[in-house]
Order: structure tokens, then C-alpha cells, then sequence
């Protein structure tokens, strides 16, 4: 006999496993399919995104401050080199120990794991091909299916010398060039990892200005620093060609209006123009699941147009984040179990984890002024503050924008050190429909950084007292 579920979940990424263990706690039996070769649990971000990324981050970090910071406080240590081969064992560690955390999450929550390509075959069933193909049934079905790095004309991604994201975790050796197509969160993370242990870095990118969703002050400010720091930008280019010869790559650029060709010189190129759902082979068309122009699952509050299916996290509009998926697939669980499931984006939060990191949540200016809002600025930057200075790290500020009658927040844009941290202080108030004098008024310990988010608070009234 079929085995009957109260919920299926497709795929096991962020939103996929987050929704399973909802599911379990309600008391609903689920059953959870995941289709990565590997049988490890947490979807793109924690096997060849999020995760991985951050390790390499961090230590790449720790060997440039090790490199040109220590001698400066007084630690002398000798000659640093780089041990490439550990860095990325110890990334690789730190994935392994996570996923099986996830498959003991699992177990933990009576959620059935089935290892396989999932697919509706009629409502209500869904076929698992693997090692041990089976056919599910449930009143439910949510697709978790997550995206896929999206490819570009001309420019053939084989990961070995043009890589995604996946192949630039795992490059063998430092490319002494390497050229980064994108310059939005992915590309920025990685091409500095990559500059920090030897490379040169170039980033080219088809708009006039990186991180282009974001409010733009902090967008050009932030070039500056990755500028400093030693890396090269080619704005408003777009790359129409690449050519791969025996230890290089030649790259045909030119300008995004259009223009001459230049050529470009790479060891290595990392393909980062964004990413797009992934719905493949999932069946949509057996059950009637519609999707838009650009490929998105059409949902109202999680529901696609087939009944009893459902769908979350970046397979849908919205912010491609794994936060955001996380959330989506509580509250979708949430809805399906007779509760109030919901999910604000207004508020979900948005972060570059480069050094310093860039945060955002809320509105940018250009929003505001865009939609008419009349609105209030507070600004406060990390050169003013105590912690900052003594930790030598004032680069960057926070921004705070709130409403000019109402004085709620509207938005906050940070640039610094644990700028990702410090967001959650804003994404808390504006959650609750917070004012600026709300973070102005509550006292912070001294001496962190987080008293340069209440100096900025303070800002928007015109009252900072410490700078």
C-alpha cells in the first residue's frame, strides 16, 4: 500500500527542512524528499552556499589580519603561509557536521526522509526516483525546491576554469586573476575570500553601481572599501564571449550600452549574475501549478493554483534568502495546520558577509522618494564610535530612515563590522512597528557597536551626542 502523509515536502533546503520540522512538532506526519547525490540535507545553502562560503570568509579573514593587522597590536608570529588544502577541509568540515545535524533534526521530529527526484504525478501523489523508487500520498504537498545559479549566454560554465558558485568554494589552487561577472552579494563574498589569499580581482558588472537593490549610498561607499582593499571594477560591462584556452581564459567585455570589445585576461572566472527558481521535472503540469514569465511558482499565502499543493522559499517570488525561505516554510506549515501562518517581507533582512559586512532591511531612499514618502535620516558612523575605534575598525556607518510625520522606521542600512548582527535591533522594532525614538530611547551597554544604531536613532530627531 501507498504510504499516507499528512504533508510532502520537495526538497530539503532551508524552507524544505524548516517546514518538515514545523510539521513534526504539530503532529503532523510528514515526509521529506531531497534529490542531491551527495544524501545530505540543507538544499544550496548549507552543502554549496551559505555555509561553506562563510567558513571560507572567516578564515580568509583571520589570514589577512594575521598577515598585516597582528604586528600592529603588538603579536608578532612570523612568516604566514597558506595551507589551501586545510582551509578548505576545515570549510568542508563545518558542512558535514551541520547536515548531520539537519538528518538528526529529523529523527528528532518523526519527519521520514526519502532520498530521490520527487515528483506529482496526480494530486495528492508524488513519485520518489532513487535508489529505492516509491510512490507517497498526502493531503498536502509543498515544493522546496530552491533555485539554481543562472547561466549566461556565451559563457559556458564548466567548474573547473569558468565556475558557479558551487566550483568557486573548491577552486585547487589561488588563481593569480580572477575576473568576477556579477557584483551583487555572491560575487562580492567570493571574490573577496579569493583577493584576500593572493588573488587579483576584477569585477565586471552590466549595471552602473554593485549591490544594485540596495540603498544606494551604502552601494557606492561600499565600492569605495572594496576599492581600497584592492579590488577592480568595471561598471555598466557586460561580458558577450569567453574563450578558454589550455591555462587561461580570454573574456570579450564591452560596454553595456555598447561599444568597443576589450580583452580580458583570466585564470580563472566566477559566473555570479543571480539565480533563478528551480522547478524541472517536479510535475507541475500533471496538477495544474502555474508559473509566471520568469519561472516563479504563482502562489496567494503560500498556495499554488493546484489544490493541496503549496510552494516556499526561492521557487517563489520574493527575496531569494534562506532566512526567507525558513519562514515560509513555518508559516506555510502553520496555515496548513488551521493556524495564522505569516510571513512579513517587509522586514526580512539582507546581508553581505564580505569585511566589513554590508545590512539592510526596510526601504532604501530611492524607494521612498520613488513611492512619495516623506522621510527623516539618522546617520552615525563607526568612526565615532568607542568599540569601533579601540578595535580599529571604523569603517563604514548606519543609517536609519524613518517616517517624517509618524517617525516609524522604515528602513536601516548598515556598513560595518557584524553589520549582520546588529541589523536584527532594527528588523525587531520595524517587526513591531517601531520608531526611531524607540531604539533613541533604550539604553545599549557601552562600550559595542551597537550604539552607533541609537546614535543613528538618536540622528533622525537631531539629537546624536557622540559625534
Amino acid at each position: 500500500m501507498t504510504e499516507q502523509y499528512d504533508v510532502i515536502i520537495i526538497g530539503a533546503g532551508p524552507g524544505g527542512y524548516n517546514a518538515a520540522i514545523r510539521a513534526g512538532q504539530l503532529g503532523l506526519k510528514a515526509a521529506l524528499i531531497e534529490k542531491r547525490e551527495t544524501k545530505k540535507l540543507g538544499g544550496t545553502c548549507l552543502n554549496v552556499g551559505c555555509i561553506p562560503s562563510k567558513a571560507l570568509l572567516h578564515a580568509s579573514e583571520l589570514f589577512e589580519t594575521a598577515g598585516k593587522s597582528f604586528a600592529n597590536l603588538g603579536i608578532n608570529t612570523g612568516k604566514i603561509s597558506l595551507d589551501l588544502i586545510q582551509m578548505l577541509k576545515q570549510k568542508d568540515d563545518a558542512v558535514d557536521g551541520l547536515t548531520k545535524g539537519v538528518a538528526f533534526l529529523m529523527k528528532k521530529n518523526k519527519v521520514e526522509t526519502f532520498f530521490g527526484a520527487g515528483e506529482i504525478v496526480a494530486p495528492g501523489k508524488v513519485r520518489v526516483t532513487g535508489d529505492a523508487p516509491t510512490e507517497l500520498e498526502a493531503k498536502n504537498i509543498i515544493i522546496a525546491t530552491g533555485s539554481e545559479v543562472t547561466p549566461l549566454p556565451g559563457v559556458e560554465i564548466d567548474e573547473v576554469q569558468i565556475v558557479s558558485s558551487t566550483g568557486a568554494l573548491a577552486l585547487p589552487a589561488v588563481p593569480k586573476h580572477l575576473v568576477v561577472i556579477g557584483g551583487g552579494v555572491i560575487g562580492l563574498e567570493l571574490g573577496s575570500v579569493w583577493r584576500r589569499l593572493g588573488s587579483k580581482v576584477t569585477v565586471v558588472e552590466f549595471l552602473d553601481r554593485i549591490l544594485p537593490t540596495m540603498d544606494g549610498e551604502v552601494s557606492k561607499q561600499f565600492q569605495r572599501m572594496l576599492k581600497k582593499q584592492g579590488v577592480d571594477f568595471k561598471l555598466s560591462s557586460k561580458v558577450t564571449g569567453a574563450e578558454k584556452l589550455k591555462t587561461k581564459v580570454k573574456l570579450n567585455v564591452e560596454p553595456a550600452a555598447g561599444g568597443d570589445v576589450e580583452t580580458i585576461d583570466a585564470d580563472a572566472v566566477l559566473v555570479a549574475i543571480g539565480r533563478r527558481p528551480h522547478t524541472d521535472g517536479l510535475g507541475l503540469a500533471n496538477v495544474g501549478v502555474e508559473t509566471d514569465k520568469r519561472g516563479f511558482i504563482v502562489t496567494d499565502h503560500f498556495k499554488t493554483t493546484a489544490p493541496g499543493v503549496w510552494a516556499i522559499g526561492d521557487c517563489i517570488t520574493g527575496p531569494m534568502l534562506a532566512h526567507k525561505a525558513e519562514d515560509d516554510g513555518t508559516a506555510c506549515v502553520e496555515l496548513i495546520a488551521g493556524k495564522a501562518g505569516h510571513v512579513n517581507y517587509d522586514t526580512v533582512p539582507n546581508v553581505v558577509y564580505t569585511w566589513p559586512e554590508v545590512a539592510s532591511v526596510g526601504k532604501t531612499e530611492e524607494e521612498l522618494k520613488e513611492a512619495g514618502i516623506a522621510y527623516k535620516i539618522g546617520k552615525f558612523p563607526f568612526a565615532a564610535n568607542s568599540r569601533a575605534k579601540t578595535n580599529h575598525e571604523t569603517d563604514g556607518f548606519v543609517k536609519i530612515l524613518a517616517d517624517a510625520e509618524t517617525d516609524r522606521v522604515l528602513g536601516c542600512h548598515i556598513v560595518g563590522v557584524d553589520a549582520g548582527e546588529l541589523i536584527a535591533e532594527a528588523v525587531s522594532v520595524m517587526e513591531f512597528g517601531g520608531a526611531s525614538e524607540d531604539i533613541a530611547r533604550t539604553c545599549h551597554a557601552h562600550p559595542t557597536r551597537s550604539e552607533a544604531v541609537r546614535q543613528a536613532a538618536m540622528g533622525v530627531e537631531g539629537w546624536t551626542m557622540q559625534a
